[in-house]
């Protein structure tokens, strides 16, 4: 178990990047330390370590295409707890500036804009609204795409308030449409 334990304390501390070495460099020694882990899966006698060390090699390589993008950004969160932190400091943020209790119901339809935007601005007030050439089509897209998820909202809670009324309104609008030439 100690054994194990090791290998794993030693992929914690390349990730850990005290050197602030760029992703390329990070990436690079974390490949050879796994190939030597890999190598060691194979050859030990032990089966219970060779079953360990796979499986962290498989949850490793799920989380791969990810692991090493906070080390080109200076403002991505590294751990869980760092973006749960994030998460929370917004709703916190929240709900001080609105007066609610509890952070408000349009930040599950809107929270890909607003958290982003409410990060931007806390993180990196100085600049200023600095806009990056096809942010326009991109904005345009992003609100196309919250407008439909606020509207499919809309639609679930008409239906649990009135459920009755809106079948209705669904049958005369089906009805109207068979009834055209």
């Amino acid at each position: 178990m100690r054994e194990a334990y090791k290998w794993v304390k030693r992929v914690a501390h390349i990730l850990e990047n005290d050197a602030e070495l760029p992703a390329k460099k990070v990436r690079r020694r974390l490949v050879q330390l796994l190939v030597r882990m890999r190598q060691a899966a194979a050859t030990t006698p032990e089966p219970w370590m060779g079953t360990s060390l796979k499986h962290f090699l498989k949850v490793t390589k799920s989380y791969w295409p990810g692991l090493f993008r906070c080390y080109d950004a200076a403002d991505l969160p590294r751990t869980n707890n760092d973006l749960e932190h994030t998460f929370g400091s917004h709703r916190y943020h929240e709900r001080r500036a609105s007066g609610r209790r509890r952070a408000s119901p349009g930040l599950v339809v809107m929270g890909s804009a607003r958290v982003i935007s409410g990060l931007a601005t806390r993180l990196r007030p100085e600049e200023g609204l600095v806009l990056r050439p096809g942010y326009v089509e991109d904005w345009q897209e992003l609100r196309a795409e919250l407008e439909q998820r606020r509207e499919s909202r809309r639609k679930q809670r008409r239906f649990r308030h009135a459920p009755a009324a809106y079948l209705n309104e669904l049958e005369q609008r089906c009805l109207q449409l068979t009834l055209l030439p």
